[in-house]
C-alpha cells in the first residue's frame, strides 16, 4: 500500500491515475476475489446481474485478436437500432477517456473522477482491499456505465476470461473472437488451456457466440459444460462475399441482410457482432445495419492518415491479417514498416508475418519497463531477412526521420503495440495536440 493519502474528490484525472498505479504491488494480479468484494461494496453487481431496476444488457467479448473490433461494431449497431449502448475497451491509445464510451461519447474526467472517488471509497473500508490499476478502472467504469441509463453494454475482456475483473458480470450473450498465442506469461503457450481461460465467459443457458471458425475444441466444451446455447461462425451464421456488391450475413434464426458496406474491420467481426446483436432481441434492420458499418471507426486498426497506416497488432495472428490487407493496396513504391514493440511480445513472429508486405523498416524504442530496445527488434528483423533502415529511440523520432525520405509513392505502417501507435496519434502529424 502506498504510504500518501489518495487524491481528493476534487483532484485531476491524472492524480487518480497514478495513484491506482502505484497502489497494488504488481501490475497484474489475476483472480477475482477482491474486485469482486469491492464491486459488492459499491452496490453494482447483485448475484452476477448488474444491480438496479432496470439494469442494461450485457454482451462480453473476449479474445486474442479481434475484440476490440467486435466491440466497436457492436456499439455502432446498437446505435443505429436506436438503443443506448456504452462500452469498456482497453488499453486506450492516447486518453483514458477512450475507455469507457457512453452513448458514442468517451466520459469526461470529472464522470471518470466520480467513479473513482466511489471506488477508493468501497476499497478502503475496512478491511481495506488493495486493487490493481486495471481492477479499479474496470469497477468505475461500470459505476460510470451503470449510472448512464444505457440499454446494453458491450465490455471488452483485458487479459484471458475467466479470471479477467470484467467477468464479475454475467454477460446476456458472451463472445470469443479468436485464440492465439499472445501473454503467454499468464495465459501459457497452450492453445486448448488459453482457449478454456478465454471461454470463462461463458455462463449457464446464456449463449455462446463463436467468432472464428479455427476455435481450438476445448471453447466448444466449456460452452457444453456451461449447457450455454452455442452460435459458431460457420454454423449458426457466416459471411460471404458478393464479387462487387459488398457483402452479406447469413444466419439459421433469420433472413440474410446483403449487399453490406466494408467497415474497413476484420467481416468475421462484423458478422459475429451481428449475430451477437440480434441474440440481445434486437431485430435486425437493414437499413441501420448498412448504415452503422459505414460509420463504425476504431482508432489503431488500419487507420490510414495519408499514405500513414496504423494498426495496433502486436502477435503474429494480428500481424498476419494487417499484412494481407497492406498487400492489396496498390502502392508503387517501398513499403515500410515503423516498428516498436514491447519486450514480453512475439517479435520475431510479428516480424515474419509482417515481412511479405514490407520493403524497408525502421525500428523504434519505447519507454518503460517493458519496451524492447530499437536495437535488439532490430536484430530480430535482420534475423528475419528484412532491411533496416534506421533505428530511433521513440516512434516520434522514426517517424520524423521517415518525413524527410518518403516519396510520393510510400506508404508507411505503424505497428507492434498500443504504445507505438498512441504515441504518433497523440503528435500533430495526426491530429494530436502533444
Amino acid at each position: 500500500m502506498p504510504d500518501a493519502l489518495p487524491p481528493s474528490p476534487s483532484a485531476p484525472l491524472a492524480e487518480w491515475l497514478a495513484w491506482w498505479e502505484r497502489l497494488h504491488p504488481t501490475g497484474i494480479d489475476m483472480g477475482l476475489g477482491r474486485v469482486s468484494e469491492v464491486a459488492a461494496r459499491l452496490g453494482l453487481v447483485k448475484r452476477g446481474r448488474l444491480a438496479g431496476s432496470y439494469p442494461p444488457q450485457v454482451i462480453t467479448v473476449a479474445g486474442t485478436n479481434g475484440k476490440g473490433s467486435t466491440a466497436a461494431i457492436l456499439a455502432s449497431l446498437a446505435h443505429g437500432h436506436g438503443r443506448r449502448v456504452g462500452s469498456y475497451t482497453s488499453p486506450h491509445l492516447v486518453r483514458y477517456n477512450e475507455r469507457v464510451i457512453i452513448d458514442g461519447e468517451p466520459a469526461s474526467d470529472a464522470q471518470l473522477v466520480a467513479g473513482f472517488v466511489e471506488v477508493e471509497k468501497a476499497r478502503a473500508a475496512a478491511p481495506e482491499i488493495s486493487l490493481t490499476y486495471f481492477e479499479a478502472g474496470t469497477l468505475c467504469a461500470l459505476w460510470c456505465l451503470l449510472h448512464a441509463g444505457l440499454d446494453l453494454l458491450v465490455l471488452e475482456v483485458g487479459l484471458g476470461g475467466r479470471l479477467d475483473a470484467v467477468n464479475i458480470i454475467d454477460a446476456d450473450v458472451a463472445v470469443v473472437t479468436t485464440i492465439a498465442r499472445d501473454h503467454a506469461g499468464f495465459l501459457g503457450n497452450d492453445i486448448a488451456h488459453i482457449g478454456r481461460e478465454k471461454a470463462g465467459i461463458f455462463r449457464p443457458g446464456r449463449p455462446a457466440v463463436l467468432g472464428s471458425d479455427a476455435l481450438p475444441a476445448s471453447v466448444e466444451e466449456v460452452a457444453a459444460e456451461q449447457r450455454a446455447p452455442i452460435y459458431a461462425l460457420g454454423k449458426a451464421f457466416s459471411r460471404t462475399s458478393m464479387a462487387a456488391d459488398g457483402w452479406a450475413f447469413h444466419r439459421d434464426a433469420g433472413p440474410s441482410l446483403e449487399a453490406l458496406p466494408d467497415p474497413g474491420l476484420p467481416l468475421d467481426n462484423a458478422a459475429t457482432a451481428l449475430q451477437a446483436l440480434a441474440l440481445v432481441g434486437v431485430d435486425l434492420d437493414p437499413a441501420a445495419v448498412r448504415q452503422a458499418l459505414e460509420q463504425v471507426s476504431l482508432p489503431g486498426r488500419m487507420q490510414w492518415h495519408g499514405r500513414w497506416c496504423l494498426d495496433v497488432g502486436h502477435n503474429p495472428h494480428a500481424a498476419a491479417y494487417v499484412a494481407g490487407r497492406l498487400a492489396a493496396r496498390a502502392a508503387p513504391g517501398r513499403r515500410w514498416c515503423l516498428l516498436g514493440m514491447l519486450d514480453d511480445k512475439d517479435a520475431a513472429g510479428v516480424i515474419a508475418a509482417l515481412a511479405p508486405a514490407i520493403s524497408d523498416w525502421v525500428c523504434v524504442g519505447l519507454d518503460g519497463p517493458r519496451g524492447r530496445d530499437a536495437q535488439a527488434l532490430a536484430a530480430d528483423v535482420v534475423g528475419e531477412g528484412g532491411r533496416v533502415r534506421h533505428c530511433a529511440a521513440s516512434p516520434e523520432a522514426g517517424a520524423d526521420w521517415l518525413d524527410e525520405r518518403l516519396t510520393d509513392d510510400d506508404i508507411v505502417l505503424v505497428a507492434g503495440s498500443f504504445f507505438t501507435v498512441g504515441a504518433l496519434l497523440a503528435t500533430p502529424r495526426f491530429g494530436g495536440s502533444a
